[in-house]
């Protein structure tokens, strides 16, 4: 996108930037109330492991069949981004996200599985439009060498989406709309049209606010075919976006249930929603640091200064979200300093820091299946501050030196995102025949792969280990 208008000095966004933000917000949070939905319709419906996780299969396949009718209408037809332009796409993805949402009133009245799942399928398909959109809008409304603080914001804010949706959405469903103490099929009714209507707000306020427009390059308009898959580190870099949003996602499926089993801890899902938001909210805290230290415009004396004073603020702003006491979440701080350790061991190098940080992960996921209590829970509950960087370093890394495939690129990698669909299922089935833990071996070898995989690109990549990647989410 080359020959993007950006807007002159004098001009200021910040009122659409904030509008933005809160749809990355909304955009985390109704993400991360899938975790909450599956232990709910699991009880609700009385389903198998397998069956429950249909749920992440429904939503994270939409941007599998979202990506891939985007690719294919665009190779074919041209880009429809570029012909509509960002600001009706986005207010498209909206529109469709809270018809998903509204979806949910009549699968709640019906009380039909099968409903539920077309609203999150739907669902699913909005957020694949925002996924393609949002984050480059967001780079548009403001000077371009600002751009990836704004990313880095945005992108923190879905992160903190993620962290609250456990707490607050758990409430809503496990107690506040419950019937009782039994699982009401009424529950999501309220919660979720209330997020419709929020989304419809953020959607008519962004109509009526000016934004910047840009236009592709020609060559870019140009490019036909699959010539971004010519390049390796593009194609391995598609099985690890896979297999991060894979493993991500299950884990997060499966952490209410891991903390139910007795020889772990015994946990009800009031209690258990709490943790989870520890679990999300180490990714909130990662991706601060990252965007911190994986900035080669800050000298390193500060950087150590402003990485703790992130994380203690974070942390503050976690532990005051959950209803946990401070003893409780204490072993968290013990994650947060290896995690400053791994990044300074990573030296700022994204494909060195990835490595680290999966080589991490698969440790913390064997301890989480060869213990029991308080050490298993600890264990799992810390892969969430590990996951933080890799989408953004495996997407960096996977699309450096494309040149006008870059495009292309990126809506591979979008399509990978498949894997939160697929790996959930596949563990759902281990954890039917072999139990809750000993299923967590299935993410033990995604993280194998995406160690693997940043071993590679700082042999293969090493311009990008100079310059490095912004720091995000997926």
């Amino acid at each position: 996108m080359s020959n993007i208008q950006t807007p002159s000095s004098g001009q200021r966004y910040v009122v659409p930037l904030i509008t933005l933000t809160i749809l990355f917000f909304m955009w985390g949070f109704i993400t991360c109330m899938n975790d909450i939905l599956i232990p709910y319709l699991k009880q609700l419906f009385s389903l198998s492991f397998f069956e429950s996780m249909l749920v992440q299969f429904c939503f994270f396949g939409a941007y599998f069949i979202g990506s891939l009718i985007y690719f294919v209408v665009s190779s074919k037809w041209g880009d429809p981004v570029n012909k509509i332009g960002y600001k009706k796409s986005i207010i498209a993805g909206i529109i469709l996200s809270a018809v998903g949402c509204v979806l949910f009133w009549p699968a709640a009245t019906t009380s039909l599985y099968g409903l539920f799942l077309t609203a999150l399928f739907v669902l699913g398909l909005g957020f694949t439009i925002l996924q393609i959109t949002a984050n480059a809008y967001v780079s548009l409304l403001g000077p371009e060498d600002g751009a990836s603080s704004r990313l880095n914001m945005t992108q923190a804010f879905n992160a903190l989406g993620t962290t609250i949706a456990p707490v607050l959405g758990g409430h809503l469903i496990f107690e506040f709309f419950a019937d009782g103490d039994s699982i009401s099929p009424q529950a999501t009714r309220i919660p979720y049209l209330i997020f419709a209507i929020i989304l419809l707000l953020v959607a008519v306020f962004i109509s009526t606010v000016k934004l910047p427009s840009f236009e592709s390059s020609d060559e870019e308009k140009d490019v036909k075919g699959l010539g971004a898959l010519k390049f390796t580190h593009l194609r391995l870099g598609v099985l690890g976006i896979f297999c991060y949003v894979g493993a991500e996602v299950a884990i997060g499926s499966f952490i209410i249930s891991f903390l139910e089993q007795e020889q772990i801890m015994g946990f009800t899902e009031s209690i258990s929603k709490n943790y989870l938001s520890l679990y999300w909210g180490g990714a909130m805290i990662g991706r601060f640091l990252g965007a911190i230290y994986l900035n080669h415009n800050i000298d390193f004396g500060k950087k150590l200064i402003y990485m703790v004073g992130m994380a203690t603020l974070v942390f503050l702003l976690i532990f005051s979200l959950v209803d946990l006491t401070f003893s409780q979440v204490s072993f968290f701080l013990v994650f947060i300093v290896l995690n400053l350790l791994g990044f300074l061991i990573g030296k700022a190098a994204p494909a060195r820091t990835l490595a680290i940080f999966a080589g991490i992960n698969v440790l913390l996921l064997i301890s989480s299946i060869v213990n029991t209590g308080a050490y298993a829970m600890y264990s799992i509950l810390g892969i969430g501050i590990f996951n933080s960087i890799m989408f953004s370093n495996i997407y960096t890394l996977s699309i450096a030196g494309l040149g006008k495939y870059i495009s292309q690129g990126s809506s591979l990698l979008v399509m990978a995102i498949l894997g939160g669909a697929i790996v959930p299922v596949i563990q759902g089935a281990l954890a039917d025949q072999l139990g809750v833990q000993l299923s967590l071996i299935l993410p033990v070898v995604c993280y194998v792969y995406i160690f693997g995989f940043g071993i590679y690109c700082s042999k293969k990549l090493k311009h990008v280990e100079q310059t490095g990647p912004v720091a995000g989410g997926h």
